[in-house]
């Protein structure tokens, strides 16, 4: 049977103070009316049953998916005891899959992509899971035709197609490599030679051979999750799991087995999709009105061009004379950037870490 699993661990550090540990930026209503989250489930609605979606994250943001998935089970929502990166993130999914479902095929996808339209989302998944059912240790990924000489994203270069047979009307090709992020000119020669697509981080697969290939592959990390799952569904599964998975060493699903695995096909994306990872990626997403701006709340803009503000609607901000920035109030903490600065958001974060201002995080 299908199932889904949405990884939904990220601290969204870029959206500070809006992204907090508490909150990050999978719960807020950034890209819309609904948050992230709401917004990844609801495109799996008619696709993937409810009651086969699983939902890992950390400990702390259990309850608050909870309040705001109400719909699934209480078991699938799953709290990993510590940030571990992807590979012991899907490999925990893969063993709470394969203990309900022994040929369990699983889609992977991240809770806080923005994507449509919904239909073409879901046929574009429909086709990926055909090629696994046709191979079952296929690995399927989705690569997003590049806009522009993207410098924040990974990308796939590919192969060969696949036979027009396997096609059906999508792209399909083997995977030739997995490439970093690049520096502006290697992104620009990427875009040129129209043979990379930017990395989505979306997989299809079956939850057995993600597990083959993490023990073939990553052994030792293999080793810890084995005795999570011998533990699985007895009395000991939280006390085996905070034990074993702590040992964990982190490490992307990228790095420790697509880049090695042999069979791994990259489907070119028919949906739009974009990553929402800065308050810059917000205004492409919601638009901007006529002096280029994009607000969300209560604003009055004198003379402010180009800037993203973000309040609530019973907290006005004024803005005067004011180009190419960012606003973002909240309660008990308020941002003022250069529309241009805004990965050093990451800085301010480190910033209060180290100060011990551990209330604003």
């Amino acid at each position: 049977m299908l199932h889904a699993v949405i990884m939904a661990g990220g601290s969204g550090t870029r959206f500070w103070p809006a992204s907090r540990a508490g909150q990050p930026k999978q719960l807020l209503d950034l890209a819309g009316s609904e948050t992230m989250m709401q917004a990844t489930v609801g495109r799996l609605v008619g696709f993937v049953p409810p009651e086969r979606i699983l939902i890992v994250t950390n400990q702390r943001l259990v309850e608050p998916i909870r309040e705001q998935i109400p719909g699934l089970r209480p078991e699938s929502i799953i709290g990993e005891p510590c940030k571990r990166d992807t590979a012991p993130c899907i490999g925990l999914a893969a063993i709470a899959v394969l203990a309900e479902d022994k040929d369990a095929t699983m889609i992977v996808l991240p809770a806080d992509h923005v994507i449509s339209p919904t239909l073409k989302f879901q046929a574009a998944l429909n086709y990926a899971v055909e090629l696994v059912e046709a191979a079952a240790e296929r690995i399927v990924t989705f690569g997003i035709k590049p806009s522009y000489a993207a410098e924040s994203f990974g990308y796939i270069e590919r192969g060969a197609a696949l036979g027009e047979a396997e096609i059906g009307g999508h792209h399909a090709f083997h995977v030739a490599h997995f490439r970093e992020k690049p520096n502006q000119q290697t992104a620009e020669e990427y875009l040129a030679t129209e043979r990379f697509y930017w990395n989505s981080g979306i997989f299809v697969w079956k939850a057995r051979t993600i597990l083959d290939a993490l023990a073939k592959h990553e052994p030792q990390m293999f080793a810890h999750l084995d005795r999570i799952r011998a533990a699985w569904g007895t009395s000991r599964q939280q006390e085996v799991l905070q034990e074993e998975f702590q040992a964990l060493k982190g490490k992307s699903i990228d790095y420790a087995v697509l880049e090695r695995h042999s069979d791994v096909v990259v489907v070119e994306a028919s949906y739009s999709w974009d990553d929402c990872g800065s308050w810059r990626s917000v205004a492409r997403i919601r638009g901007e009105d006529a002096e280029g701006n994009t607000i969300a709340g209560q604003h009055l803009g004198i003379r402010t061009n180009n800037s993203v503000v973000r309040t609530t609607d019973d907290h006005l901000v004024v803005t005067l004379g004011m180009q190419n920035c960012i606003v973002v109030h909240t309660p008990d903490a308020t941002l003022v950037a250069n529309k241009h600065d805004e990965e050093a958001i990451r800085e301010v974060v480190k910033e209060l870490e180290a100060r011990g201002w551990t209330k604003y995080l």
